[in-house]
């Protein structure tokens, strides 16, 4: 049996997405720049797809730009609007346990001069939005947090923090990476104070290489990419016609049944969860499962190295993470746990399991069953 457990990572395309990509990479493959019947034919998917995911935002069509997925979103959310803003101050705040996508265009942006605040969390992940309000000053022109924590499923309140923000600094935007956070939740920009928000096609059963930034129209950003002037001058390069369609229409599906596949998760999340707990030595970290995100659940197995444990799991077909599959290579430096103040022993023993629509009872059952088997042997042999 195979148990694919490591959604947050990538997700695996709906048949839907596959259909139409391979449809405008045989068929209607044209260059949506050109002004002939293909490359109108093309531009029409590129519109398509634009008006379905502001649907799902009640957002403008206009205020959607495409781009290579949440790595370029952010960087562009990030330092775009830090070069358009500089003249009206280079304060910028964030949380420790960003995803690298945001804390590396940071700290690139702190070598510039830029002042980066920190605004800590509690030992479950949770944002204290007391420090938000004392930290937001008169040249403060971002402030940037994820909506779910990629490797252990806190949710940030980005309502609550849009509000804050532009009461406390009406000129302040504010930049949600949603990369694990859209298709999970009902995410509206406009009525949240969203200004800016980071989308991944990948993590929604959509194309890899294809995501899209939300930009509030009177936001104020510079685009990083430059050339051929596409997307409005936003965003140059030609459009990924297939990437871009089939983004479009896992957008559209992943919000067609959310309420019953994020409650079905959920439900299993839980289940996983209380299993794993009669268990010795096991450790949830962060939020209380019922609290935290309906598909990302982080576990220290305690006496066995995460890199062991995935190793194991891996040679019985069962797929999981030792935290975010961009620096699981560094694993005992989480940015995510780290800020929990976890012991050493439980941030090198932590697995992250994280579903998806797609993930059954019976893979769950498989995944406690093995783990029940090698743990007792793994530990003895770490003894040695």
């Amino acid at each position: 049996m195979e148990a694919y457990l490591d959604n947050s990572a990538t997700t695996r395309c709906y048949e839907e997405v596959k259909d139409i990509v391979v449809k405008t990479m045989l068929e209607d493959y044209g260059n949506p720049s050109a002004m002939h019947l293909k490359g109108v034919e093309a531009e029409n998917y590129v519109k398509q797809a634009a008006k379905e995911i502001a649907k799902t935002l009640k957002v403008q069509e206009k205020e959607i730009f495409f781009t290579s997925g949440g790595t370029e979103s952010d960087n562009w959310a990030v330092i775009g609007t830090a070069l358009a803003n500089s003249r009206q101050g280079k304060h910028i705040i964030t949380t420790p346990f960003e995803h690298a996508a945001v804390s590396a265009p940071l700290a690139w942006l702190e070598k510039q001069g830029y002042e980066i605040t920190e605004i800590p969390v509690d030992e479950k992940g949770n944002l204290l939005l007391e420090r938000l309000a004392e930290t937001i000053r008169e040249d403060t022109i971002l402030v940037s947090t994820m909506y779910v924590n990629n490797e252990m499923g806190a949710v940030v309140p980005a309502e609550e923090i849009g509000r804050i923000i532009h009461e406390k600094n009406p000129k302040t935007l504010y930049h949600v990476d949603a990369v694990q956070g859209y298709g999970k939740y009902r995410i509206y920009p406009k009525k949240m104070g969203i200004d800016l928000l980071a989308v991944s096609g990948h993590k929604i059963h959509g194309p890899k290489g294809a995501g899209f930034l939300y930009i509030n129209e009177k936001a104020k950003i510079q685009p990083l990419l430059l050339g051929g002037g596409q997307q409005k001058g936003m965003r140059s390069g030609t459009d990924n016609v297939p990437g871009i369609a089939g983004l479009g229409v896992a957008a559209k599906k992943i919000y067609e049944n959310l309420e019953a596949d994020t409650a079905r998760m959920r439900e299993l999340k839980t289940y996983l969860a209380a299993e794993l707990e009669k268990m010795e030595q096991v450790e949830i970290n962060g939020p209380e499962p019922e609290k935290g995100a309906p598909h990302i659940l982080n576990v220290s197995f305690l006496g066995v190295r995460s890199e062991v444990l995935l190793h194991t799991l891996e040679d019985r077909q069962i797929y999981v993470s030792a935290g975010s599959a961009c620096s699981s290579h560094k694993r005992a430096g989480s940015a995510s746990l780290g800020a929990l103040r976890l012991s050493p022993e439980r941030k090198e023993s932590a697995i992250r399991f994280s579903l998806c629509e797609f993930t059954t009872r019976e893979e769950l059952a498989y995944t406690l069953e093995v783990l029940r088997e090698v743990l007792p042997m793994l530990r003895r042999y770490a003894r040695r």
